[in-house]
């Protein structure tokens, strides 16, 4: 049984996660298609740009959220002033980091289903006179269908276990920006608090286990469904 606290972490950060994942979701289908499908000078740059949260400490990724959306940072006080919008100490800038850090691994899902797509699938749609835009609605689209998901469930469970930007970002507060991987941290640091860090630590395998297993399953039935088995 989970302590009204451990629940209201947990619940924060399935809603931090839903957040960053359906925010962030057009941009990764965009950047997957621009990846995929695009050759041009300095595509390699920008490859590097979507997938350098990846290799950066997460702290990193933090300060420069915390630079760039904070409340003196030059978007972040655009945001506030102009549209009321603000990033830092509240769960939005829990759901922005969350969406930065799993945006690389949304955008790997959805490029590789689209690279096994049969090009001749959407050439065939092209030469009946369907416009480059419903050829991917009504073609492509559908194909990489479960990559999509794939790429939705990856990134949902790496904003469910983000810690270093979140806490760099918007620091540790409970109830407004606590996230389960936060809550964790805090009860290691107390003492006689094992227990409760142990289920908040079994709850988050368990959700990483059931995210992999389903991105995995999903990514062979997309293969399968792209080679036409």
């Amino acid at each position: 049984m989970l302590s009204p606290d451990e629940w209201t972490a947990l619940s924060l950060s399935l809603r931090v996660a839903a957040v960053a994942v359906l925010a962030s979701l057009p941009f990764a289908v965009l950047a997957a298609y621009l990846l995929a499908r695009w050759r041009f000078p300095g595509i390699v740059v920008i490859d590097g740009l979507i997938h350098l949260p990846l290799t950066l400490p997460p702290v990193v990724t933090g300060y420069l959220l915390l630079l760039s959306f904070g409340t003196q940072g030059f978007a972040g006080r655009f945001l506030a002033e102009h549209l009321g919008i603000v990033f830092a100490f509240r769960w939005t800038g829990a759901a922005l980091a969350a969406a930065v850090m799993g945006f690389p691994l949304m955008v790997r899902a959805i490029r590789l289903s689209l690279e096994a797509v049969d090009p001749r699938l959407e050439e065939a749609a092209s030469t009946l006179g369907a416009r480059p835009l419903w050829v991917f609605a009504t073609v492509t689209l559908p194909l990489i269908g479960p990559g999509i998901v794939s790429g939705m469930i990856l990134a949902f469970a790496r904003a469910m276990g983000e810690f270093g930007a979140t806490i760099t970002f918007v620091s540790n507060i409970p109830g407004e920006t606590q996230t389960l991987a936060s809550a964790i941290y805090t009860y290691t640091q107390m003492p006689g608090a094992d227990a409760q860090a142990l289920r908040l630590t079994a709850v988050a395998v368990a959700v990483s286990m059931l995210a992999l297993m389903a991105s995995e399953w999903l990514a062979r039935r997309g293969r399968k469904r792209a080679s036409g088995a």
